[in-house]
C-alpha cells in the first residue's frame, strides 16, 4: 500500500472531526503566528531599547510580551486537547471496526490467521498508529505553520539572508528522507515480530496444561526469549538509526548557520544592517530550524505509524467468503426437509473435502453421520448453519437455497454442541443465556434442569452466578457440556448439531450428558457426528462418509447385516 492510499484512507477515518481539526488548525495558525512575533520582537528590543535608548518601549514590551505568552497559551491548549481528542477518536473507532469486521468474516479465515496475531492488530499496531495520529500529527501540523510564519519573518528582515538559508533546507530533509525508508522497513519487521511473540504467548498461557505435562518450559521460555531478542535487535537498528539522524540534520543545519553568521555579521559592520534586524532575523532562523530538527526525531514514530496503518487497512480490506446477499430473504419456521444437492466443496482450491453428497433429512429425524478421521463428517455439518458456502451444488432448507436467505435467519433455527466447548469468562447464568441476554430466569432454570446440570450449579459458590472462569476451566468437562447443553435447549431452535458432543468425557459424564442430550434432541430434526457408534445405535437413520463420499446408508441393524464399512467401523470398536 503507498503513502498516497494510506493518506487518503487515513483521511476518510479523520473526515467524521473535521470540524474541531479546522478549529484546531486555527489555533495552530495563532500559535504560529505569536512564535513569528516573538522573533519579530528582538528587533525593537535592540535597536530601540537598547541602541536608541528608548524608555517608554522598554515598559510597554514586557507587558505585550506577557499578553502574548498568555494568548498564545490558551490557543496552544484549545489545538493540543482537540488535536488529542481526535486522535484518540480515531484509534477507538479503528478498533472498533477492526473488531466489527473480524466478527463479519468467516470461520476459514481464522483458521488461516493465528489469534495471536489478530489480537496484535487490534491492540499493537493500531497503538502504533495512535502514535502517529495523536503526537506525530500534532508535531507536523503545528511545525508546518510555524515554520511558515518564521519564513515571512526572515524574507520582511532580509531577503538575501533568507535566500542562503534556504538553500540548506534541502539538505537538512535527505536524512529525513533516506532514514524513513529504513524506519519503515524496521517497523514492518516489528509489527510482525510483536504478532508472533503475542501468538506465542497465546498459545503457551492457553495450552499451559499441555507445556507442563510434556516438560516443555524450558524449551518454551527459549522460544519466546529468543523472539523478545529478534524483538531487541529490532528496536536497537529503528535506535541507531533515529539517534544517528537527528546529529546529522544538526551538522547540516550548523554549517548553514554559521554561514549566515559570518554572512549577516558582514553585513552589519558594514552599515548595510542593524545589530536588531540581525539578531531578530537569527533568532528567527533558529526557531525555524527547530522543527525541521524536530521531524527527524519523530520520523520514526511516523514510519511506525504508516506501516501499521498499511496492516490495519489490509485487515480491513480482507472479504469474507460467506456473504450475505442484499437481496436475502428471512428463511421460514423450518417444516420439511434439509437437503444437499450435489455437494462438493474445498477449503483451497483443487482440493475437495466433499464431493457430490447428495441427502436429504427429513423434520424431526435423527441422522448420524459416521466414518474415519478426515472423512468429511464435520465440514458436512458446518455448511449447514453456512459456515462455509459449498464450493458446488446446493444446499437448501425446505427449498429456499440457503445463500439466498439472512444468516441470522438461518442462524437463529439452528443449535450446535460440539466436542469443543466454548463458555465464556462470565457467570453460569450468562453463559446458559448467551443468545437471549434478556430471557426470565425460570427459562434458565428449566434448561438447565433439562440438561441435568441444576444439582452442581446449586453447588457452585455462587449457584448461577458463579463465573466458570477462562473457557469453564473452574468446571468439569460432562459440567461445561451439559452447560453448552443448556444453552441450546434455551435457544429452542428446530435443527439441532451434535458434533462428537461426547466423544471427550469420561464414561460417567458421557452417560449423564446423553440423558441431557436425550432432552435436547425431543421433537427436533438432529445430526450428529459421532465416532462412538454407541451413542447413535437409535438413530433413525445412519450415513457412512468415507474421502468425502457417502458410501453406505442405514440404520444400525441394516448396515451391520450389510458388512460394509459401517460394519468394518463396528469391528475396530467393539472386537479387542
Amino acid at each position: 500500500m503507498t503513502n498516497r492510499e494510506i493518506i487518503s484512507r487515513l483521511y476518510g477515518v479523520l473526515s467524521p472531526y473535521m470540524g474541531k481539526l479546522v478549529i484546531a488548525m486555527v489555533g495552530m495558525v495563532v500559535v504560529a503566528g505569536f512564535n513569528a512575533a516573538q522573533a519579530y520582537m528582538v528587533k525593537p528590543l535592540l535597536d530601540e531599547i537598547f541602541v536608541n535608548k528608548d524608555a517608554r518601549l522598554l515598559n510597554l514590551l514586557p507587558l505585550a510580551l506577557l499578553l502574548l505568552f498568555l494568548v498564545k497559551g490558551v490557543f496552544y491548549f484549545i489545538y493540543s486537547y482537540l488535536l488529542e481528542w481526535v486522535g484518540q477518536c480515531v484509534i477507538r473507532d479503528l478498533r472498533n471496526r477492526i473488531y466489527f469486521h473480524l466478527n463479519e468474516l468467516d470461520l476459514g479465515f481464522f483458521q488461516k490467521n493465528p489469534t495471536g496475531e489478530l489480537i496484535s492488530r487490534i491492540i499493537n499496531d493500531v497503538t502504533l498508529l495512535q502514535g502517529a495520529v495523536s503526537h506525530a500529527l500534532i508535531r507536523i501540523l503545528r511545525d508546518f505553520f510555524s515554520v511558515i510564519s518564521l519564513l515571512g519573518v526572515i524574507f520582511y528582515m532580509d531577503w538575501r539572508l533568507a535566500l542562503m538559508s534556504l538553500v540548506f533546507l534541502p539538505m537538512a530533509s535527505v536524512p529525513i528522507v533516506v532514514f524513513g525508508k529504513k524506519f519503515r522497513r524496521i517497523s514492518n519487521s516489528y509489527q510482525q515480530n510483536v504478532g508472533q511473540a503475542t501468538n506465542i504467548l497465546h498459545e503457551t498461557i492457553g495450552g499451559a496444561r499441555i507445556v507442563k505435562a510434556f516438560c516443555m518450559e524450558e524449551f518454551e521460555k527459549k522460544r519466546f526469549a529468543a523472539k523478545m531478542q529478534d524483538l531487541f535487535d529490532i528496536l536497537m537498528r529503528d535506535t541507531h538509526y533515529r539517534c544517528l539522524s537527528h546529529p546529522m540534520i544538526e551538522f547540516l543545519g550548523g554549517v548553514g548557520m554559521a554561514l549566515i553568521i559570518w554572512f549577516g555579521g558582514v553585513q552589519v559592520l558594514e552599515g548595510n544592517s542593524t545589530p536588531g534586524t540581525f539578531m531578530s532575523f537569527l533568532t528567527a532562523l533558529v526557531m525555524l530550524y527547530e522543527p525541521i530538527k524536530g521531524v527527524s526525531k519523530i520520523n520514526s514514530t511516523i514510519q511506525q505509524g504508516m506501516a501499521s496503518a498499511s496492516r490495519v487497512f489490509a485487515l480491513l480490506d480482507v472479504r469474507p467468503r460467506v456473504e450475505e446477499r442484499d437481496d436475502a430473504t428471512a428463511l421460514p419456521p423450518f417444516s420439511r426437509a434439509i437437503e444437499f444437492r450435489k455437494v462438493g466443496f474445498a477449503y483451497d482450491p483443487g482440493q475437495p473435502v466433499l464431493r457430490e453428497i447428495d441427502l436429504a433429512i427429513r423434520r424431526g429425524e435423527v441422522l448420524a453421520i459416521v466414518g474415519p478421521s478426515g472423512g468429511g463428517k464435520s465440514t458436512l455439518a458446518n455448511l449447514i448453519p453456512r459456515f462455509y458456502d459449498v464450493s458446488s451444488g446446493s444446499l437448501c432448507i425446505d427449498g429456499h437455497d440457503i445463500r439466498r436467505v439472512t444468516l441470522h435467519s438461518l442462524r437463529g433455527q439452528i443449535a450446535l454442541v460440539t466436542q469443543q466447548t466454548i463458555l465464556f469468562n462470565d457467570t453460569v447464568r450468562n453463559n446458559i443465556a448467551y443468545g437471549r441476554p434478556d430471557c426470565p430466569m425460570e427459562d434458565i432454570v428449566r434448561a438447565a434442569r433439562a440438561a441435568y446440570a441444576i444439582d452442581f450449579i446449586n453447588e457452585l459458590p455462587e449457584g448461577f452466578e458463579t463465573l466458570v472462569g477462562e473457557s469453564g476451566t473452574r468446571l468439569s468437562g460432562g459440567q461445561q457440556q451439559r452447560i453448552s447443553i443448556a444453552r441450546a435447549l434455551l435457544k429452542d431452535a428446530p435443527i439441532l448439531i451434535l458434533d462428537e458432543a461426547t466423544s471427550a468425557l469420561d464414561t460417567e459424564s458421557e452417560h449423564q450428558v446423553q440423558q441431557a442430550l436425550e432432552n435436547l434432541m425431543k421433537n427436533r430434526t438432529t445430526i450428529v457426528i459421532a465416532h462412538r457408534l454407541s451413542t447413535i445405535k437409535k438413530a433413525d437413520r445412519i450415513v457412512v462418509m468415507k474421502d468425502g463420499r457417502l458410501v453406505e446408508e442405514g440404520n444400525h441393524e441394516e448396515l451391520l447385516a450389510r458388512d460394509g464399512e459401517y460394519a468394518a467401523l463396528h469391528r475396530m470398536q467393539y472386537d479387542h
